[in-house]
């Protein structure tokens, strides 16, 4: 019973990692959220905060790289669905894009309120 656990978590392990890694090669955005944020990461240190600022600043760019990935999947989804032009399907790209810009917004408000105090 134990064993069977193990194999299915490590299952969806390596699956999530192919996934990762089918988004890093075709997706041009989740590249250049990564590079931004390395670059926030990075800044961190170049300003006075507490760990738990780095923390919370760090926290949030990896969660619009989490966007970034559901964006994506979510954009699959819908072409795999059909490649004809639907409101339906536009809404759905452009609600989860619009997720991507929230969270971004979010990670930029922490940005200004851990450098106004």
């Amino acid at each position: 019973m134990l064993k069977t656990h193990i194999s299915h978590v490590l299952q969806r392990v390596v699956w999530s990692f192919e996934g990762l890694s089918d988004c890093w090669k075709e997706e041009r955005s989740l590249r250049q959220w990564a590079l931004a944020n390395a670059v926030s990461a990075a800044l961190t240190f170049a300003f006075e905060m507490s760990t738990a600022e780095r923390a919370v600043i760090i926290g949030f760019g990896i969660l619009v790289m989490a966007a970034e990935l559901m964006n994506t999947a979510i954009e699959a989804a819908v072409d795999h669905t059909s490649v004809e032009r639907h409101p339906l399907a536009k809404r759905a790209k452009d609600v989860a894009s619009a997720a991507v810009m929230v969270t971004a917004f979010a990670a930029g408000a922490v940005w200004l309120v851990v450098l106004i105090g």
